[in-house]
């Protein structure tokens, strides 16, 4: 059942319009039900959760009597971003995730965000689905604000992903949509996983069934599911590296993502095609796992080339 989440007027008797899909029980009922929203399209360059959001629904529907509780699938919070291809709201230059929890008093970017926190909070558990953007690749992951880290590591284990990263209080900006919920007691789940403008198949379909394994354990779905994955968990900034380029050039990847690599392995090299030369090697500065990778070739120097999970962590917990 399509309905209206909010909306608001544009120029030329327009409006912009941010949808939901409700899917209820085949009897209808909803009183004292549990409820699972999955939001995606707050960046309009950020395309992986579109998958999901289709995959998901089809996936229930084929099994409707199994549904016991609330699904609301919210497929684009920045419409104008998805149709134009920008990450943030097209013509305001403004990055949506920055407006939360928004004021519906405010102007009409500022009353959006209010009409979508009014909608959504009060979920038992909110999936908040990103892509990285065009110049990386991300392992399937969740990352979590230490200071709600206590009930949101307990349900991103059993989200199928490969990574939890537990990130300092410092790091995260507080206009977020996620922490803005997190903060009144919604729980958000921020996925990040894939890459920009792209669609990664098979990382929405490993993230498809994280959510129903979600949902059974919520008691929102009786259908079989299949056993998640372990997730490695990171809460200490010492335990990931950061890969900077050296030099400006053409990155070309020695290995595959995802990848566990020796102290010393290459990564990758980047070469001058101008003159035919390898400018620099970017080498793994320590064991462990490979899980952010360049993935747009034209770097300069400085550009992050990827990103590495200390072998020690390496653990499936």
């Amino acid at each position: 059942m399509v309905e209206l989440v909010t909306s608001v007027g544009l120029p030329i008797d327009e409006k912009l319009m941010i949808k939901k899909n409700r899917i209820l029980p085949s009897n209808g009922k909803t009183e004292g039900m549990k409820r699972i929203s999955v939001v995606t399209g707050i960046h309009g360059d950020e395309l992986e959760g579109q998958y999901v959001c289709y995959e998901l629904q089809r996936r229930i529907e084929l099994q409707k009597e199994m549904l016991c509780g609330i699904v609301d699938i919210y497929p684009a919070m920045n419409p104008l971003g998805i149709d134009s291809i920008t990450r943030g709201i097209p013509a305001f230059d403004l990055d949506m995730n920055r407006l939360f929890p928004g004021n519906i008093d405010g102007n009409m970017t500022e009353y959006l965000a209010a009409g979508i926190m009014e909608d959504v909070q009060g979920s038992d558990c909110v999936l908040d689905i990103h892509a990285s953007n065009i110049y990386l690749t991300e392992i399937p992951q969740i990352r979590i604000n230490e200071l709600h880290a206590d009930f949101l590591v307990p349900l991103a284990k059993e989200a199928n992903v490969d990574f939890i990263w537990v990130h300092g209080a410092s790091t995260v900006l507080e206009a977020t949509f996620a922490h803005s919920l997190n903060s009144i007691g919604t729980p958000v789940l921020v996925v990040e996983m894939g890459v920009g403008m792209r669609l990664t198949q098979e990382y929405g379909d490993q993230m498809v069934e994280g959510i129903l394994n979600l949902m059974s354990k919520l008691g929102i779905w009786k259908g079989e599911v299949k056993e998640v994955r372990r997730p490695m968990i990171s809460k200490n900034p010492d335990d990931v590296s950061y890969l900077n380029a050296t030099a400006s050039g053409l990155f070309v990847p020695a290995v595959k993502h995802g990848a566990r690599l020796a102290e010393g392995e290459l990564i990758g090299r980047i070469v001058d095609p101008l003159c035919g030369k390898i400018l620099d090697e970017v080498r793994a500065p320590h064991a462990g796992l490979l899980f952010t990778i360049r993935d747009y070739p034209i770097v300069d120097e400085g550009s992050l080339m990827g990103r590495i999970l200390k072998e020690e962590v390496c653990i499936y917990e």
